[in-house]
């Protein structure tokens, strides 16, 4: 059915200027310009009043996790705990709301130790007091270590005998294990715990998309996608209950099999599911110490973090990526993380060409330093900037790096003056997928201590709202399809109850979504 949507600002990101109205038949948009042209092309279109309210294209998460943000309602949120007995108290009210029988696993998210009086981690004492009669997991905010009780390290086979992982770190001292577990370690002990049944997985499922609808998000990604996963997507798959488009990055390893479920790489959306390409991690993440960086960490002269490849796995993966024709998104966070992976990728381009049109991205990219950004350029890749840090951790990171290095964080306004394609993503779960306050994060840089976090590294309003449509497409290979709002493109919308170009820039986080429609259907509705 044709609809012809008028009355409010509709920014169309094809340019600056207000469109007057939209036409769309079914899914896809039909006519962009004055109504009175659009009513003579159907005028028996379905008027739909915007009665004030801003229009855009919908909203494009350029990197999350959409199974780990599903699971996160299937455990205990520690977000913002400050204490032993804040954290115990979460963890044993969930235990008796949810019935949880002793001896059963027990996951809780959202863990930041950065929080805590000291700053420093759980200690193994404090971890058992958490829940005695459970196999608890608690993963730390970053998403890249966690806590785990003595219960939950012998069911995932963790002794003192265990050796730490390449890339990875189990925590020991003079006592035994201390129930800390970092990256890679931490990876392989989460893959073991066990999985909720199918109905709770796809309630969790339909509840995380609406959580994406609830920002105006459109497309949404699994940011790595491993062995392990793949029963939950032919579940997801078979119930048929995704609205979102959903862009699945399978490991090196996973991506045959992943294949063979969804769909060949290339082929486009079925179910509203297809392959976007190869997931690679080179490092950890700054907040966590973990970031692998060229200048030590503050306070530390002899520790840079650490990588989590070996330069020939990269270049291994970058091949794989280059004989299937395939885009590679790698994690990058630390400046020496994206020297590795720049490195590789010119050494690979020069086997492969067909790689630089393949559009790359370095995911995070929070470190990189003008001259990367110059040579990223140049290889043909897009970074999609984490740039919400600046807020979370941003005071975090002057305690880790100094004022400096911190202030050049997510360095958007560097990365568009030398002409390198950018995004911006949340990371999701890692905090919530909220666009509009990722925007306000970019025009602001501003810390929760109210310190203004490079200045310099200021975008405007209209560059941010461009990496989360425009740009993010172009990531996406969809600029044809999605991220403008034009004359055979998605009718993929997000309605705002106030226009981001006209209020003031400390605003902008205040705005609601109203709105969000998904090919021409409202996936999403304030009040409903």
């Amino acid at each position: 059915m044709k609809k012809l949507y008028h009355g409010g600002k509709i920014l169309t990101m094809e340019d600056r200027m207000p469109a007057e109205a939209v036409l769309t038949d079914g899914a896809k948009v039909i006519g962009v310009g004055k109504k009175e042209e659009l009513l003579r092309m159907a005028p028996d279109a379905e008027p739909v009043d915007l009665d004030g309210k801003t229009m855009l294209p919908g909203f494009i998460d350029a990197h999350s996790h959409f199974t780990q943000v599903a699971m996160g309602f299937l455990q205990v949120s520690l977000d913002g705990a400050g204490s032993v007995e804040e954290i115990h108290n979460r963890i044993l009210e969930f235990i008796q709301r949810e019935k949880i029988r002793p001896g059963s696993w027990v996951q809780a998210r959202d863990y930041d130790h950065n929080l805590l009086p000291d700053g420093k981690h759980l200690t193994v004492d404090e971890i058992e007091s958490l829940a005695p009669e459970h196999a608890l997991v608690i993963q730390h905010k970053s998403g890249h270590s966690g806590l785990m009780n003595r219960m939950a390290l012998r069911h995932v086979g963790i002794t003192t005998d265990t050796e730490s992982p390449e890339g990875g770190y189990i925590g020991k001292d003079t006592k035994g294990l201390t129930g800390y577990l970092e990256e890679n370690a931490y990876f392989d002990a989460a893959k073991k715990v066990p999985m909720p049944g199918p109905e709770e997985l796809l309630h969790a499922y339909e509840m995380a998309q609406e959580q994406y609808a609830s920002f105006g998000i459109t497309t949404i990604q699994e940011g790595m996608l491993v062995d392990e996963m793949l029963p939950l997507y032919q579940l997801l798959l078979n119930a048929r209950i995704l609205k979102l488009d959903l862009a699945v990055y399978p490991d090196k390893e996973t991506l045959a099999a992943a294949e063979q479920q969804i769909g060949m790489y290339g082929t486009g959306y079925h179910s509203h599911v297809r392959i976007g390409g190869i997931k690679i991690f080179l490092d950890g993440s700054p907040q966590g110490r973990t970031a692998w960086m060229t200048e030590p960490y503050q306070g530390d002269e002899d520790y840079r973090g650490y990588g989590t490849m070996t330069d020939m796995e990269v270049l291994d993966a970058l091949r794989e990526a280059g004989k299937r024709k395939v885009q590679i998104i790698a994690h990058c966070n630390g400046d020496a993380a994206a020297e590795q992976f720049l490195n590789c990728l010119e050494t690979a381009e020069q086997e492969y060409p067909v790689l630089r049109t393949l559009r790359p991205v370095i995911i995070h990219g929070q470190f990189m330093r003008p001259d990367q950004m110059l040579k990223a350029r140049d290889l043909g890749a897009v970074v999609s900037f984490f740039t919400a840090h600046t807020w979370y951790w941003g005071d975090v990171h002057v305690q880790n790096f100094g004022l400096e290095r911190a202030s050049r964080i997510s360095a958007a306004a560097s990365a568009l003056a030398c002409g390198l394609p950018f995004t911006f993503h949340q990371d999701a779960p890692v905090i919530l997928s909220d666009m509009l306050e990722t925007i306000w994060c970019a025009v602001n840089r501003r810390t929760k201590n109210g310190i203004i976090l490079g200045a310099d590294q200021r975008i405007s309003v209209w560059e941010a709202l461009k990496a989360v449509t425009v740009n993010a497409a172009y990531q996406y290979f969809e600029e044809d399809q999605k991220g403008s709002i034009a004359p055979g493109k998605r009718a993929d919308f997000v309605i705002l109850s106030e226009n981001p170009l006209e209020v003031p820039k400390d605003r902008i986080r205040k705005i609601r979504v109203l709105e969000t429609i998904k090919d021409g259907e409202s996936i999403f509705c304030q009040g409903h």
